[in-house]
């Protein structure tokens, strides 16, 4: 296939021999082994995405971590970090190693992130040394804020004596109350309650000056608006340890959407403005914005087929992402393939201590296989995951993933993760 070269930042025609899951060589092959021809298909280092819902333990009725690895598989990542708003949250270290003692067993690497409160309630910290001797990669209060900005203060400087990322869920509860979609311009047109893009950029203004205050690891997840990056950038600028995250939804899609009512477009923070959008792809660009994280929050259809007030916020993201990726980045021009690498390959694991996968003679086989030119179209039926509450059903993406290498074993994604399994 077309191998990715880390060190040149190229693509170069080569062979991979792998045996017992590792890479044994590169370059002209001609063994007698089992053959997998991947002629034309990029072959580049495992994606990872740093914010996944897993659901369990406690609404597997949504997901389950066997489910949501086959979907993270069949969306081209290696591994994930699952979010905390779990029944129970994960702010103790049992909880921490249940997720990973059920992973184990699956392709894909699970990292959990713990809670920052306990219960997520925001009133006390968690047991934050244990959990990281269990194994959390950061902490985070993800699906709720952190309101109180003492107990903020806290977590940052906890975390810093752990060397972990704080990651931010920026939202002013106090001034998104109980809106449903972006307040502008489609709201008013619609008759919904707006969230305004200020509740995102007090929180972000806030922890940004509380980080630089503690000299601790901040990270932002799913910034949205265009005050959002600029905040970041000035922040950066000033040498504040602060990285930042972006939806694919949120990079593609916008407010206007929700002219349907179709509550596969109902997501915290919200669809934002075409001004909006556009900021955020400057931000991508120029590298205000590190990461390109998918946001998965699979939900029942009970929680989604309502009146879009009632509805459930969240959409799932791990099967669409590369196709909204090269559709929307590479195919356009936003990025380049070297760019995109770094959003999804090295930038997350780095602000996580993750070490990076690189294909190289010697090196565990974490590979993914992308074939950049298949146009498809999605479809319900064809998710890997549990739910599929997807702002993207019925449309056609461009770029498909057709396998990763991971733990020793091959899946083939274009049939069932469980019929395709091959160990290597």
């Amino acid at each position: 296939g077309r191998v990715w070269n880390s060190k040149k930042k190229e693509l170069i025609k080569q062979d991979i021999l792998l045996n017992d899951g590792i890479i044994r060589d590169i370059g002209k092959i001609d063994k007698e082994c089992k053959k997998i021809d991947l002629d034309g298909k990029l072959v580049v280092p495992g994606l990872f995405d740093m914010h996944v819902h897993l659901r369990e333990p406690g609404r597997e009725d949504k997901e389950t971590i066997e489910t949501g690895t086959n979907a993270a598989s069949a969306g081209g990542f290696t591994g994930v970090c699952c979010m905390p708003n779990t029944t129970p949250a994960i702010d103790s270290q049992e909880v921490v190693r249940f997720i990973k003692e059920r992973a184990e067993d699956f392709l894909v690497d699970v990292f959990p992130v713990g809670a920052i409160s306990k219960g997520r309630k925001g009133e006390e910290l968690s047991e934050i040394g244990d959990m990281v001797k269990a194994g959390i990669v950061a902490i985070s209060d993800d699906g709720d804020p952190v309101t109180d900005s003492g107990l903020m203060r806290k977590a940052l400087e906890y975390s810093k004596m752990f060397d972990i990322p704080v990651i931010s869920h920026a939202e002013d509860l106090y001034l998104s109350v109980d809106g449903v979609m972006n307040e502008g311009y489609y709201s008013t047109k619609l008759g919904l309650r707006g969230i305004p893009s200020v509740s995102e950029e007090v929180m972000i203004a806030r922890d940004i000056m509380l980080a630089e205050y503690t000299k601790s690891k901040l990270h932002i997840a799913h910034v949205s608006t265009k005050k959002s990056v600029e905040l970041i950038k000035n922040a950066k600028d000033k040498g504040v340890n602060v990285t930042a995250e972006v939806t694919p939804h949120h990079i593609s899609l916008t407010d206007s959407y929700v002219e349907s009512f179709n509550t596969n477009f109902k997501m915290k923070p919200p669809l934002r403005t075409e001004e909006d959008l556009f900021a955020l792809l400057d931000g991508l660009k120029d590298g205000t914005i590190d990461v390109i994280a998918t946001d998965h929050a699979p939900h029942t259809i009970d929680e989604k087929e309502l009146e879009f007030d009632k509805a459930a916020f969240g959409v799932t993201g791990l099967e669409t992402a590369v196709g909204v990726i090269i559709r929307f980045l590479l195919e356009r021009n936003i990025l380049d393939l070297s760019q995109i690498l770094e959003k999804v390959v090295i930038n997350p694991r780095r602000i996580l201590g993750i070490d990076i996968p690189e294909i190289k003679k010697g090196n565990p086989a974490n590979i993914t296989i992308i074939d950049p030119d298949r146009v498809w179209k999605v479809k319900k039926d064809e998710f890997f995951s549990k739910s599929f509450n997807s702002p993207y059903l019925g449309q056609e993406l461009k770029g498909k993933v057709i396998g990763v290498f991971n733990k020793g074993t091959v899946s083939y994604t274009h049939l069932r993760a469980h019929e395709t399994s091959l160990h290597l």
